[in-house]
């Protein structure tokens, strides 16, 4: 008798233990049903998009007549014989370098600076914030006026203190319009990165750092021992964002230069407009698009990789 109650119980434990199984199996289908929406979206904006840039960078066409299929010569023609893409290649890495030492070294002091308690410190939070939120096109109407050489403030400034011999026609000189935009560029960046920067320097705990104090440790030593390695994720964030950023940079060296003077301010994004819509040469603007998707995914995929690994 107890044989045959210890297998009735063994037998009720198993049907229960399917039936548990069966539910949740269930339940995992049903999940997959809530991200359909998601997914779909996601193809038809950006992977359908995606693949169909890729076709037309494969053909030569001017957006209206029949596409002429062509290969790999738009790209060959990029890579070997287009000295401005070279040239607006060149611009995005300058304007990364130019990235990652001023924009992150200036809103990480400002972000430390930001995380000290003072009288009036979440007013000045939302003042440096602030020029994030302004469109590129905004930005640029407000800094050809400062650079304009007739009345802007750069040349009127350095009129009043004596200095007249300096002034010029900052956008319109090639050797320094490209960081004259960048200026601008540091003015409307330096917002979101500091925020990051300063929510990374808030999750630090206070022990430690008031420990560190006590062992007699210098406020350097505190930063590269401490505060860098607690806010490693911060940075790759940071960083993988700018350089995206910078690889796609369009709006304000569009509206400050339009690629100018001498194609010395393009970039390839600006570079991959201009082929399009300006050359009606769809083609190759394509295909500038596709080598910039490929050279920022050597930025994306191991951002993503180490996310993934982190979560």
């Amino acid at each position: 008798m107890e044989d045959i109650e210890i297998r009735n119980r063994m037998s009720e434990s198993n049907l229960i233990k399917s039936k548990s199984k069966t539910k949740h199996k269930n339940l995992d289908k049903c999940s997959y049903l809530f991200l359909l929406p998601a997914f779909i979206i996601y193809t038809t904006v950006m992977v359908i998009p995606t693949i169909e840039s890729l076709y037309i960078s494969l053909h030569s066409w001017n957006g209206v007549s029949e596409k002429v299929f062509i290969g790999l010569r738009n790209y060959t023609d990029l890579l070997f014989n287009d000295d401005v893409f070279w040239m607006a290649l060149k611009n995005n890495g300058i304007w990364i370098a130019l990235t990652l030492v001023f924009i992150v070294s200036i809103s990480l002091m400002l972000a430390m600076l930001l995380n000290k308690p003072f009288r009036g410190r979440t007013f000045f939070r939302g003042l440096f914030y602030f020029p994030t939120i302004l469109s590129g096109i905004l930005v640029a109407i407000v800094w050809r006026w400062i650079y304009n050489p007739n009345f802007g403030f750069i040349n009127e400034f350095l009129r009043s203190i004596g200095l007249e011999s300096l002034t010029g026609s900052w956008l319109a000189d090639s050797r320094i319009a490209l960081y004259c935009v960048f200026i601008a560029a540091t003015w409307q960046g330096i917002g979101q990165p500091m925020i990051l920067f300063l929510a990374g320097l808030q999750t630090i705990p206070e022990d430690l750092l008031e420990a560190a104090d006590i062992d007699g440790a210098s406020k350097v030593r505190q930063f590269f021992s401490i505060k860098v390695p607690l806010m490693k994720e911060t940075f790759i964030i940071v960083l993988a964002t700018l350089i995206v950023g910078s690889m796609r940079v369009y709006d304000i060296v569009y509206a400050l230069t339009s690629g100018g003077p001498e194609n010395s301010t393009q970039t390839l994004a600006t570079y991959m407009v201009q082929q399009t819509f300006t050359f009606s040469n769809v083609g190759m603007g394509t295909a500038v698009a596709v080598l910039m998707l490929l050279m920022m995914m050597v930025v994306i995929i191991p951002y993503v990789l180490f996310s993934t690994r982190e979560a």
